[in-house]
């Protein structure tokens, strides 16, 4: 068997892993403090989450929506804090891509190395073992290790559990929640138990992780702090003191790393949505882009009440046609067309056969529901007016009074978002005007919104009122690619 030393490599790591499970801890509590509910099922129904992080509670009788359910969380718990989902986000998502680098070539060098017999178990023997370490433990004894072995029993279970299951499953049911990946894979979704349950499960393991670093930091204590410090500073026992002193230096680095996200988040919020979200970005454009949605849920799937994000338009001209029933509303096409238009409600419902479809909404806060919706295919659309070869994206702009949705945000004005032209093509995005059987209700969207099942649910505008084919979108807004990138810094492509 080789040698069960501490390389560099993994001496390098085990720190490294450190810096990224603090960064994905403190990120993740800032993305729960934007919808601090947990639920078992897709439809996150009011009243029957299991778990719940806020004492807020809303009065019945005023409009309300998921964006009241927001919390602000210290920025000593969560990154960076103070009701920063769209930083939260970008900091998680960062994070995640580098340590699953980490993680792969931790797992390459293990088995590379021969490294793995420390934690990878050979018999069944192993278990009775562990009990009897369990009780030398709860009789304030140390056992001792497996014969040639670092770890005993305990820990090498431990050890294997974290790396090879525990951390494994936080990637799984973190990619159960990507909605590229949730409308590609239906099946994947359902093998969770539904979106809602891969968020809990997910939260579970966050949970699981932080139990492991408290147990491990215990351990080490108990086994022999300058010892074990010494090994994952210098990889034997020599110089114990410089090795502790090593070890709190990068402990410090590590913190004074947190310090400066959180600041730079907080006071540059700007910069730091260009900087992570270019890398995001091309991830994603890689990994999720490609995937297109093939979701069909059945009629028994639809959820008994689906929650909103964002507040109906509250002007004269609105309610005026929303008490004619739309007949009026105009939808302007145009911007690099051949064939600019513009067109009525009952000119939209004539352009093609009504399309249908049973898909999974999905909140950028975090809650889910599922309904049937019915629409025109934005693909017959964009063949209609002929883009340009230079028009790359589409604009919606709405009649949402933003103002109202984000009071958090120092912005206002009209609502808008930007699709990526590609987006059209998919099969079931769609401009859709009807919901469940009947007329699209107006807290969500009447009388026509977007519907684009790879992206979160803020991209699919509601209320639309104009759609421009542009060639870039830089001086629209502040440049960011919709009014929610705008204000809250969230990212313009959010397939997940």
């Amino acid at each position: 068997m080789t040698q069960l030393d501490y390389p560099a490599w993994l001496r390098i790591e085990h720190w490294l892993n450190v810096l990224f499970l603090t960064f994905l801890i403190r990120s993740g509590i800032e993305i729960l403090a934007g919808f601090p509910k947990m639920y078992w099922r897709n439809h996150s129904l009011p009243g029957t989450e299991w778990a719940r992080f806020t004492r807020r509670k809303h009065p019945p009788d005023k409009l309300h929506d998921t964006l009241d359910d927001e919390v602000s969380y210290s920025s000593l718990i969560a990154l960076p804090g103070h009701r920063n989902l769209g930083m939260g986000r970008h900091w998680h998502f960062v994070t995640v891509i580098g340590w699953i680098l980490l993680g792969a070539s931790y797992w390459a060098l293990l088995f590379a190395t021969g490294q793995y017999h420390r934690y990878v178990p050979y018999s069944w023997e192993i278990f009775p073992h562990a009990w009897d370490d369990i009780v030398t433990y709860m009789s304030f004894r140390l056992p001792p290790p497996l014969p040639g072995q670092p770890l005993d029993a305990v820990q090498k279970l431990s050890y294997f559990g974290v790396i090879f299951l525990l951390a494994p499953f936080q990637i799984l049911t973190g990619a159960a929640q990507s909605p590229a990946v949730e409308a590609r894979f239906p099946w994947y979704v359902r093998l969770w138990g539904g979106r809602q349950s891969a968020r809990s499960l997910h939260l579970l393991g966050l949970a699981a992780f932080a139990a492991f670093i408290v147990v491990h930091l215990l351990m080490v204590s108990l086994w022999g702090w300058g010892q074990l410090n010494a090994l994952m500073i210098f990889g034997d026992v020599r110089d114990v003191s410089w090795a502790i002193g090593a070890s709190m230096g990068i402990i410090v680095a590590i913190l004074v790393l947190h310090w400066a996200a959180t600041v730079w988040s907080l006071n540059s919020p700007r910069s730091v949505q260009k900087v992570l979200g270019w890398i995001i970005l091309h991830a994603r454009l890689g990994v999720l882009r490609p995937m297109r949605s093939r979701q069909d849920y059945s009629t028994r799937e639809l959820s008994t009440e689906h929650r909103v994000n964002g507040k109906p338009p509250n002007s004269r001209a609105y309610q005026v046609l929303a008490v004619h029933g739309f007949v009026d509303w105009k939808v302007h096409v145009g911007g690099l067309v051949e064939n600019p238009m513009t067109l009525d409600m009952a000119a939209i419902r004539g352009m093609a056969d009504t399309q249908d479809q049973r898909t999974l909404h999905n909140c950028v806060q975090g809650w889910s529901g599922i309904a049937e919706w019915s629409g025109l295919p934005l693909r017959d659309l964009v063949a209609a007016v002929r883009p340009l070869p230079e028009a790359r994206f589409i604009c919606f702009l709405t009649a949402q009074d933003s103002g109202r949705d984000e009071p958090s945000a120092e912005g206002g004005g009209q609502f808008y978002e930007i699709i990526d032209l590609e987006l059209a093509t998919d099969p079931q995005t769609l401009l859709a005007y009807g919901m469940n059987g009947g007329p699209l209700p107006i807290k969500h969207g009447a009388p026509l919104r977007l519907r684009v099942e790879t992206q979160v649910g803020f991209k699919m505008a509601k209320w639309i009122e104009h759609i421009e084919f542009v060639s870039a979108y830089d001086r629209i807004g502040e440049g960011m690619g919709g009014w929610r990138e705008d204000n809250v810094y969230f990212d313009k492509d959010v397939e997940v």
